[in-house]
């Protein structure tokens, strides 16, 4: 099996992440560097940043958790910050699927399940994610349409948007928008090229999943339903 797609079978990290180490020199194979789509076997000694991994396969744990503000959306931080992982009571080496902002708050998928990490973050993937958006200042029907329609950014131009005004007054518009792209800050920067800087951003959905009743900084086990969703789409 490539190492990429073994290591992440085994929950080291995502395949993505798999291969910046390869790049990096930081996974060796039986001693020797590895190189990007070698191909390696429960017989290989693998080490990752000089430890060995155990190759026995490790029970797939999946948790959704409602992530407050100020909690970095990783494994790890080198500043000392709180993450996401920090947050779950594991014993299981697990990693966020995707990220949300410092400052966003709401639904994050947790897990040692390198496959379903690929398949919801995936570029082809048409998964969409639900937000509730505060905005500055009564947003109109052009700025609303724009949203929906694709907005030009510095990255590139948008896809199409699901967009729903909840309430607007001239101080802030509140509204639903649901994309399936994942740029860094995307609904923020989005929400800014047509006027209107975000004050409050909160994921509520991933595709059907939501954070239902749990509170900030609550989490759970998905169900063996909401598995086999996530794994249908």
């Amino acid at each position: 099996m490539r190492i990429n797609k073994y290591l992440s079978s085994l929950g080291v990290a995502s395949r993505r992440e798999v291969d910046r180490l390869v790049d990096e020199g930081l996974i060796k194979v039986n001693g020797e560097p590895a190189t990007s789509g070698m191909k390696v076997s429960s017989e290989d000694e693998i080490e990752v940043r000089g430890k060995v991994i155990e190759t026995s396969q490790e029970k797939k744990v999946y948790y959704i958790l409602n992530k407050p503000k100020g909690v970095i959306s990783a494994a790890k931080d080198d500043r000392g910050r709180r993450t996401v992982v920090d947050m779950i009571d594991t014993k299981q080496r697990i990693y966020p699927i995707g990220r949300l902002d410092f400052d966003t708050t709401g639904l994050i998928l947790l897990t040692n399940d390198g496959e379903l990490f690929n398949r919801i973050i995936h570029p082809r993937s048409t998964v969409y994610k639900s937000y509730f958006v505060v905005v500055k200042g009564e947003m109109e029907d052009t700025s609303l349409k724009k949203l929906a329609e694709g907005v030009e950014l510095e990255d590139g131009r948008t896809l199409p948007a699901k967009v729903r005004l909840v309430k607007s007054s001239p101080r802030s518009t509140s509204l639903i928008i649901e994309i399936r792209e994942g740029r860094n800050r995307q609904i923020r920067r989005m929400c800014s090229a047509v006027g209107h800087p975000v004050y409050d951003l909160k994921r509520e959905k991933i595709g059907r999943l939501g954070i239902r009743d749990l509170a900030e900084g609550q989490y759970r086990e998905l169900t063996d339903e909401e598995v086999r969703y996530l794994y249908s789409l």
